[in-house]
């Protein structure tokens, strides 16, 4: 009896044993499927035209070819990256065919830092430039799965295989809810080619840089790159009031809005006793401006007194310009004291020539986060722009003081020097 009771024992544990066997890969396959690898392929403009030498004393080539390289050593290790060319393989007229002259030069996956580089050292400028048909490959490369997926065009020069209009491409795939976002780089672009990339970019949610030298080439791919593996973090649309006291109240997170030439966008944020806020600001110019421009960003009491400001100023180089700031509220010793209410104030200064669009307003990304602040938040803000007359009376009375030590050191050497 006793025997076949531990072999009932026995046959119940081997069979436990082959359940758990079956069931734990599984859930162990499905948390793999649910953290699928982030997918980034480099879509490299090979025609022509990047044979022209205006980067930095070289080609444009040149310089991708640096940023591919350098790229590629700091790709980090989850990130499976492909590179695709267009018009690098039809030197001919023939509009047709060069307007097929797209291939994906290293595939989609896990990467080899040393084929890939190999594969980007035999480039040579050679032919069409098929951006449209370029993207619908791509779009293809990346299809599947449900990790992040980022196309990143880099290219010179403007679409040269209309009617295929590139900019209703990236449309298409973003009206197929695939979550792909296509970023694009215009290597020293004229103002088609910028309106063109931008286009594509805003169609898909991504993002438009200009670049003009070597070091911001590889800087903007691999921040790109990097950004694949990060976290995604969709914006929440939101739209900022003429006045603090109608403006909406935002919690930690990205939001994005437009800011028309010449005006402010006010938003509100709650911040407690003992925590810090931390904004930032940019605003990108995706049409044509005239080249100097700043941004501004304000923290304001309800009451209208200025807090603590961020600002920045700049002379057309880039398309974007961003600013911050940080706010620490003071702990309090009543653990019923209520919020502060602190209006956030957005501004610019972009211009634009009359033969320019006003509307819509300029896209402007706005990020807010309310962390626990220092344990001295009053030391790290009382140096804040806007804090008071106290601090502009204490530098005056330093100032006086100073002075009154000064003449009396003065008036004492010269009665030392006379009696000597």
């Amino acid at each position: 009896m006793i025997r076949r009771q531990r072999l009932a024992v026995g046959v119940c544990a081997l069979l436990a044993a082959l359940t758990a066997g079956l069931t734990f890969p599984t859930a162990a396959a499905a948390d793999e499927t649910e953290q699928a690898a982030p997918k980034v392929e480099l879509v490299l403009d090979v025609s022509g035209s990047m044979r022209t030498r205006d980067i930095d004393g070289g080609t444009r080539m040149a310089a991708a070819k640096q940023a591919f390289d350098d790229v590629l050593d700091a790709t980090p290790q989850d990130v499976e990256l492909g590179i695709r060319t267009l018009g690098a393989n039809y030197p001919g007229n023939d509009r047709k065919e060069g307007c097929k002259d797209t291939a994906q030069l290293y595939p989609v996956g896990p990467l080899d830092r040393t084929d890939a580089k190999t594969a980007v050292a035999t480039l040579q400028p050679t032919g069409w430039t098929p951006i449209g048909p370029a993207l619908l490959k791509a779009a293809g490369d990346l299809d599947g799965g449900s990790g992040t997926r980022r196309i990143v065009l880099i290219s010179d020069g403007e679409d040269t295989c209309q009617p295929l209009d590139p900019c209703e491409v990236a449309r298409e795939i973003a009206a197929k809810g695939i979550g792909l976002t296509i970023d694009t780089l215009g290597l020293v672009p004229d103002s088609k080619t910028r309106d063109q990339l931008s286009c594509i970019a805003d169609a898909t949610g991504g993002t438009y840089t200009s670049v003009q030298h070597k070091e911001e080439l590889t800087d903007r791919v691999g921040q790109l790159v990097h950004r694949a593996a990060d976290p995604v973090v969709t914006p929440v649309a939101t739209s900022g009031a003429g006045q603090c006291t109608s403006a909406p109240m935002l919690k930690s997170g990205l939001y994005t809005d437009r800011a028309a030439f010449g005006q402010q966008r006010w938003y509100k944020v709650d911040v407690k006793p003992g925590q810090e806020l931390r904004a930032s600001v940019s605003v990108a110019d995706d049409r044509a401006v005239n080249p100097s421009y700043g941004v501004l960003l304000r923290a304001v009491t309800a009451k209208g007194r200025e807090i603590v400001r961020g600002e920045a100023a700049g002379t057309g180089r880039t398309d974007m310009i961003s600013t911050g700031l940080r706010y620490p509220k003071p702990s309090s010793d009543d653990d019923n004291a209520p919020a502060e209410t602190v209006c956030l104030e957005v501004a610019h200064s972009f211009s634009a020539p009359a033969s320019v669009k006003s509307a819509p307003g300029l896209p402007l990304e706005l990020t807010v986060d309310v962390v626990s602040g220092p344990d001295q938040a009053h030391d790290v803000a009382s140096f804040g722009l806007g804090r008071g007359w106290w601090l502009l009376g204490t530098l005056v009375l330093i100032g006086f003081l100073a002075g009154v030590l000064w003449g009396w050191l003065s008036r004492w050497r010269v009665a030392i020097w006379r009696t000597n």
